[in-house]
């Protein structure tokens, strides 16, 4: 289910060890139609789309088998196991020195989550939301060399709190001596569940405290099953018609920015649906690390294959210099909360649609890379 609004919920039960249930987090269910005000985003969800989208693995099937099997792009499984059983699979992928799939774990359902390698346009999205702030807080007019050296980037790290593991897309931390502060996190879903999604960064902010956490939720329409890849009779052949289908791919842009990208018939990228830029912080001293949040601020960027964010504030009405260096070190209340304005509509529209185009070539290319 995708359903975007300041007062969604999230309810998750688990289920019986023995069933291993097998929850395709990349799954949507039908949304309705949606009306556009004070860019709030509501989706209808159709339950019977929803169960559809789940699959119950046999008794024979254990966690380890099902991370060596082959993954789409973005798809995040979840499965019901105990502690013991996650830290002996975990042991076993750190001995495979494999950097995907990640296996994390939820300590308050037993649940472990399988993520797939993040698509091209997960990626983009992720990194540029990242360089974007750090671009626009090291032009900030009255910071010393020093303060913009205690900056940090990372992207893709674990964080472990009692039994539950998690990772997160990427954050922006600040370093003073021995002592690192996480600022804030980003977390983007393209297949991911929207409540998978909101429970992410939530994380982030009650159990890891970030000062800020930031999610974008991109919405393809109907892409179903990826097509039957295309047979190439060398590795030449096949760099070959990718490179050619990534470029009409871009020419197609031109036209529609924001998909459906086709190739001889066949759609390798279906229409942007939406895309929705949401900010976290945490209310109060009384929230757990189980606390899923509403966001703060919930704004509409793009809708029905169109560019709709031009009103959308480039700080997101909030994010300011105190979200991204400790106030200690800033010099007076009114730099703290100068505006960090990092959104903005070219470099967005740049990277998504690089995004979208490396994810469809990466589609067209044989299940073995």
């Amino acid at each position: 289910m995708c359903a975007i609004g300041n007062r969604a919920r999230t309810r998750s039960a688990p289920r019986s060890r023995r069933a291993l249930a097998l929850q395709y987090m990349s799954s949507e269910r039908q949304e309705g139609k949606s009306t556009r005000k004070t860019n709030e985003l509501i989706l209808s969800a159709d339950k019977r789309t929803f169960a559809n989208r789940q699959h119950t693995m046999t008794e024979h099937l254990d966690l380890l088998e099902i991370v060596r099997r082959p993954l789409s792009p973005d798809a995040r499984l979840e499965v019901q196991v105990s502690w013991e059983e996650y830290g002996r699979v975990q042991a076993i992928l750190e001995n495979d020195e494999s950097k995907y799939p990640r296996l994390w774990y939820d300590g308050t359902r037993n649940v472990a989550i399988v993520a797939a390698p993040p698509s091209a346009l997960h990626a983009n999205m992720a990194g540029g939301l990242m360089a974007s702030i750090i671009r626009e807080v090291l032009t900030q007019q009255g910071l010393s060399s020093e303060v913009s050296r205690g900056f940090t980037l990372s992207t893709e790290t674990g964080n472990t709190r009692g039994r539950t593991t998690r990772g997160r897309d990427g954050a922006m931390l600040y370093r003073e001596g021995n002592r690192t502060t996480l600022m804030i996190a980003v977390e983007v879903g393209v297949s991911q569940s929207y409540e998978s999604l909101r429970a992410a960064i939530s994380w982030c902010v009650c159990a890891l405290h970030c000062h800020l956490g930031i999610a974008m939720c991109i919405r393809e329409q109907g892409p179903g099953e990826v097509p039957d890849r295309p047979q190439y009779p060398s590795i030449q052949d096949e760099n070959a018609a990718v490179d050619e289908a990534e470029e009409d791919f871009r020419r197609q842009l031109t036209e529609r920015p924001y998909g459906p990208l086709v190739r001889h018939g066949v759609t390798w990228f279906g229409r942007v649906q939406r895309v929705v830029l949401e900010t976290y912080r945490a209310p109060d001293e009384s929230i757990t690390e189980r606390t899923i949040l509403d966001p703060s601020r919930s704004f509409t960027i793009v809708e029905d294959g169109e560019f709709v964010g031009g009103d959308v504030p480039p700080n997101l009405q909030e994010v300011v210099l105190g979200d991204c260096i400790p106030d200690h070190i800033l010099d007076g209340d009114a730099i703290v909360a100068r505006p960090v304005n990092f959104f903005r509509r070219d470099w967005f529209e740049a990277l998504f649609q690089d995004g979208m185009v490396r994810t469809a070539g990466k589609r067209m290319r044989p299940r073995h890379q």
